[in-house]
């Protein structure tokens, strides 16, 4: 489709790639042009950190903050409690209370980084468009959800929606088509969702959802509701499933998922993650997950040969800086040349900190791989060593009965290798 928006936001998301369709272009693009537009996008609480998959979407609502308008990041605290059956196989683990309030604290880390609520936090830098007019709400669905009467929300939001059109979802139909049970607790996700879009706009005037291709369902829901029940016009945008240029699921890697939060995800982890980008995706990541001009974005992704590593060091600063600071991609960057350039070890690498009590008279090195996270487990890190892919200090490891005790490790640090690229460090604590 060829069309040339006159709006900031729309025209940031078709230039740099974060358009994969919209209920429709041209009201909204209008609409953006008429003052400042409220949208959201509904995060539920599965983990205690959001991961790289959910930075796209993170970014979408940095640059909706940076053009003028006003993001509202909706924690699921609510739908949560019944869990999204979007293209699964199988239903989500239930969650309570307790663990779904410890898991919204987490996640709540990541959005101050990106957007500004107006409570101090940080700004989107280069932006004169923000202000008190478009400070980002953080709210929880649970606030009107769990208060729900059940026969009063059947009555009034059930009679609304047909199961015949629910059937004709492809993230319902799939899960169906394999003869996968789909449970009527999660059968009302759907609903639930949808009479969020419909609360947002009575409560706040959000008129957009934003999501993942993936929730375009749920989306359209939402509209259709709040149009029958308020007869308001709304709108729903969705960005593309990203997959890696070899069909990899974004945000997965051999180590599992990368995570945003510093505590569940070292910052150099992170940044090693970004580095380690295929060549074929650095001018698409660039565009995505930077503030990078669009230019600059498509220049550093054409280079070629050795070049193309400058390109992933400075697309892994940009994204390092947004999500950990500045300061934290710096030394990522400087350890990375101490183990990779010098064949040092750099202060920066994931750490296993070790007691004298725990390391007795000897811990094995496939114990070391497993806790230094560099493998999934005591399998996996025997294949790792009778594959030539671990290393202790540099030098192969051929011996997955190694043992290493607390004499060795008094001395120095030891450094452990799985791959070229993935370190760790184990030390005994003083």
């Amino acid at each position: 489709m060829t069309y040339h928006p006159k709006s900031d936001f729309m025209r940031v998301m078709m230039e740099r790639g974060y358009l994969a369709d919209c209920t429709d272009y041209q009201a909204l693009d209008e609409k953006l042009t008429q003052g400042v537009v409220t949208a959201y996008i509904g995060y539920d609480a599965t983990a205690k950190s959001l991961h790289v998959g959910h930075l796209l979407n993170i970014m979408m609502l940095r640059w909706l903050q940076k053009t003028g308008h006003k993001p509202i990041t909706l924690m699921g605290g609510g739908t949560t409690k019944v869990g999204d059956p979007s293209f699964r196989s199988d239903e989500r683990p239930l969650l309570g209370p307790e663990q779904i309030d410890a898991n919204i604290d987490g996640m709540k880390q990541v959005f101050a980084k990106y957007l500004s609520y107006g409570d101090g936090a940080t700004v989107p830098s280069g932006s004169e468009a923000v202000g008190p007019h478009n400070a980002a709400l953080m709210l929880n669905n649970a606030e009107w959800l769990d208060s729900l009467n059940y026969l009063d929300f059947l009555r009034d939001i059930g009679r609304h929606f047909s199961v015949n059109r629910m059937l004709s979802f492809e993230s319902v139909k799939s899960r169906l088509d394999r003869e996968q049970s789909l449970s009527f607790l999660e059968f009302n996700y759907m609903i639930l969702q949808a009479y969020d879009f419909l609360e947002l706009n009575r409560r706040y005037d959000c008129v957009l959802q934003m999501g993942g291709s993936d929730q375009w369902g749920n989306i359209v829901n939402g509209i259709d509701l709040t149009r029958r029940v308020l007869d308001h016009e709304i709108y729903g945008l969705t960005s593309p499933l990203l997959t890696t240029s070899d069909g990899k699921k974004m945000g997965k890697s051999q180590g599992g998922a990368m995570w945003l939060n510093a505590d569940m995800l070292s910052p150099y982890e992170f940044w090693q993650f970004w580095r380690n980008t295929t060549d074929a995706d650095v001018g698409r990541f660039l565009k995505l997950y930077t503030e990078l001009p669009l230019e600059e974005c498509e220049r550093l992704g054409s280079l070629g040969g050795r070049e193309i590593n400058d390109a992933k060091i400075i697309l892994a600063n940009e994204v390092t800086t947004l999500c950990h600071g500045a300061e934290a991609a710096a030394a990522a960057e400087a350890t990375a040349r101490e183990v990779f350039e010098k064949g040092g070890v750099g202060d920066d690498l994931p750490t296993l900190l070790l007691t004298a009590e725990e390391v007795g008279d000897g811990i094995s090195i496939v114990q070391l791989l497993v806790r230094s996270g560099l493998a999934k487990s005591g399998k996996d890190a025997k294949r790792l060593i009778a594959e030539d892919g671990a290393r202790m200090d540099d030098a192969a490891l051929t011996d997955a009965g190694l043992m290493v005790d607390a004499a060795v490790l008094s001395v120095a640090p030891i450094k452990l290798s799985a791959g070229k690229k993935r370190h760790a460090l184990v030390k005994l604590e003083n």
